[in-house]
């Protein structure tokens, strides 16, 4: 599976997250840092919490970092879109909550949002509506996060739907949130 998107277009895309958080401060303290450590109830050889990486988003990696475990899956073999083929990388922390804050996966970078395509094509942020096995206080709480992180947020998201991969997986991904009648929270739509 080839990504349109290079390596330099991931580095700027980590960069710009770099300069944001959800909220003050680090939002991991609110919930003892559950989206990595699920809350210590996942741990041991059954920690299957983690995330996948998007098609080309590897590049930034060696596969040999010492704080991650990595599996290579077939797209064929899980829920991913019809025009994704071949390896998908799943990455999970070895050493929960630590890690190389500048090497973040995006999906971490970004949540609580998640991108959604609304019904006319437009790209939106909202909270994230996946069943998880923790629970998000800025979800839960409803707190407002921060403007700079929600735009940048949106920006990069924009920047990652140019590849026709991750289109297609975020435009699968809002469809069925729409069937299934998800709850979420519209947090950023662009003017």
């Amino acid at each position: 599976m080839k990504s349109r998107l290079r390596k330099d277009d991931y580095r700027k895309i980590y960069e710009m997250l770099d300069e944001v958080s959800p909220i003050d401060g680090d939002c991991g303290r609110l919930c003892s840092a559950a989206c990595c450590t699920c809350d210590g109830d996942c741990k041991g050889d059954d920690f299957n919490l983690g995330i996948y990486l998007l098609p080309g988003e590897d590049k930034l990696f060696t596969k040999d970092e010492d704080w991650l475990i990595w599996s290579t899956e077939r797209a064929e073999d899980y829920y991913y879109p019809d025009s994704w083929h071949g390896k998908v990388y799943f990455v999970r922390c070895k050493t929960p909550p630590v890690c190389e804050r500048k090497l973040r996966p995006l999906q971490c970078r970004t949540y609580p949002l998640a991108p959604h395509l609304t019904d006319e094509g437009k790209l939106i942020m909202i909270t994230n509506a996946s069943e998880l096995p923790y629970e998000c206080p800025l979800i839960r709480d409803n707190i407002k996060l921060r403007e700079d992180f929600t735009e940048a947020t949106w920006k990069a998201w924009s920047i990652l739907i140019t590849d026709p991969l991750i289109y297609d997986l975020v435009e699968m991904d809002s469809q069925y949130r729409d069937r299934k009648n998800a709850q979420y929270r519209i947090i950023f739509s662009p003017e």
